[in-house]
């Protein structure tokens, strides 16, 4: 049976910033990972002759080489900052309530208020203090991430102890009655997952912070490039990585994780366990019944598995400005109320439903061939409507709903349908299929205040096996590869307190 100092289950984002991470300070790792290629959600596809980026829209945390965020720091550690061509974006995004609001907003904290003031004259101050207040909030919940337990009090994080358990439309409220700005600040919602009533303020607040002081970014060949990048920092440090290679048990002795077995019957024996897969599957698929304890399946059922969506990746045989995109990123709405449009994600239908159109080549000429655009249409649909649906239903109705988004961006940017060249439609149901997520979930559990920041559901029941992924910390790339860097800083320190 081989033996390794870590096995680490899937290489998604968490998984192969662990793996790398731990290859590169020494550990002998094997990765494994059921699928063909690294990346998880973190890759690419090609249709005809377009390359289509899955799930990266912006990339946060990254920051300026003069003013580094988190995120550039670990690629540094690593030694694969500068092997990608980092692309900045200029602005968050551009917000669209037709006949009411259409607002660009700039990637920097003072230009931002000073666009939104231009739009909302008389709210200058609140618009101030509410940025004033979300970087404080944001600064104080991140602190409690280093701080010894004692330190962690009201008197020395006032303002995290006052809003840690707010949702971001308590806090928009306190500050705003016109329901317009609020759609204009809170509009990185669906990044999230949850409607502002649901949000907790805290992941809002640290949204805002991360891309207004690091800025976003994108990257020449998309989150694939980034994918391989760590792919190959676990291979040149010696370590192992395994395509095709399904982990179907997590083997125990006396309580402790002690290895994995495969689908092909193969046992691999570790010191630790790092899961980068759903705690869902990794405790009711990879281990036996009698090895759970009762309170990790109770702590679990407290827990709703969040959401997915649809989308379809679109090729078009013009530039941007043919159909008029100015910007990559944009987010449309049909009406003000976003709580109540979030009501569109629990049916199957599309129907007024918020949508994200990004427009990678607008950024990147290099995405896509000389002339052509690359796009994705997206919108925000729990899997249960799709898993009840008749199988022979499936087909005419992925394509019936794919039509009918392509006519809402119509509205916003004409002539996108006649010039479609290409395009390939993914439903929840694709994203179980390729994810091999419950639900098909796009940002594990959902991300509201049951299951974020202290309720983190991060804990392990089993000695020696560690989570790593969206479904135990805030969803999105960035917040992945950084709790895959501290996940494996941690499993080194404890090898090295045990002497092995």
């Amino acid at each position: 049976m081989s033996e390794y100092d870590v096995v680490v289950i899937g290489a998604g984002n968490g998984g192969l910033a662990s793996a790398a991470t731990l290859a590169k300070k020494g550990a002998k790792v094997a990765l494994l990972e059921k699928h063909n290629i690294p990346g998880g959600c973190g890759t690419s596809f090609r249709r005809g002759r377009f390359e289509f980026e899955v799930a990266l829209h912006q990339l946060s945390s990254m920051g300026m080489p003069d003013n580094p965020g988190p995120l550039r720091g670990i690629f540094k550690d690593l030694g694969i900052e500068d092997q990608i061509d980092w692309i900045r974006i200029q602005n968050l995004y551009r917000v669209v309530l037709p006949g009411t609001v259409d607002l660009i907003l700039p990637a920097d904290k003072e230009a931002a208020i000073a666009k939104l003031t231009e739009l909302f004259p008389s709210e200058n101050e609140a618009i101030r203090a509410f940025y004033d207040l979300a970087y404080g909030v944001f600064l104080q919940s991140y602190s409690t991430s280093m701080m010894p337990e004692s330190e962690i009090t009201p008197e020395n994080l006032p303002l995290f102890f006052k809003y840690a358990l707010k949702s971001s439309q308590e806090v928009l409220d306190e500050f705003f009655t016109n329901k317009d700005l609020q759609l204009c600040l809170n509009a990185y919602w669906s990044f999230m997952g949850m409607p502002p009533e649901r949000l907790p303020f805290t992941i809002l607040a640290g949204c805002m912070f991360v891309y207004m002081e690091y800025k976003p970014f994108y990257l020449k060949g998309g989150s694939q490039v980034i994918s391989h990048a760590l792919a190959e920092v676990v291979l040149t440090s010696g370590s192992d990585i395994r395509y095709n290679c399904e982990v179907t048990r997590i083997l125990t002795e006396d309580g402790k994780a002690v290895g994995v077995e495969t689908a092909d019957g193969e046992r691999i024996a570790a010191k630790r366990v790092i899961s980068n897969i759903s705690p869902v599957h990794t405790y009711v698929n990879l281990l036996e019944p009698g090895e759970v304890p009762a309170e990790a399946l109770q702590y679990l059922s407290s827990y709703k598995v969040g959401i997915s969506g649809f989308t379809c990746f679109i090729g078009l045989d013009c530039p941007p400005e043919t159909v008029g995109f100015k910007e990559s990123m944009n987010l449309i709405y049909n009406e003000t109320d976003v709580n109540e449009a979030f009501m569109c994600a629990s049916r199957l239908e599309i129907d007024g439903d918020p949508m994200v159109a990004t427009c990678y080549t607008v950024d990147d000429a290099s995405v896509s061939p000389e002339g052509t655009s690359l796009v994705t249409l997206a919108c925000l649909k729990y899997a249960d409507p799709w898993i009840e649906l008749p199988p022979e239903q499936y087909y005419e109705t992925k394509y019936a709903q794919a039509d009918k988004l392509i006519s809402e961006i119509e509205k916003h940017f004409p002539g996108f349908r006649d010039h479609i060249e290409e395009m390939e439609v993914a439903t929840p149901l694709t994203h179980m299929r390729y994810l091999n997520h419950p639900g098909g979930a796009i940002y594990g559990f959902n991300q509201d205040i049951n299951s974020t920041g202290p309720f983190f559901p991060g804990r392990s029941f089993i000695k020696n096996l560690a989570f790593t992924s969206g479904w135990v910390g805030v969803c999105g790339f960035g917040p992945n590869y950084m709790l895959g860097y501290s996940t494996a800083r941690r499993t080194l320190k404890n090898l090295k307190s045990e002497g092995k």
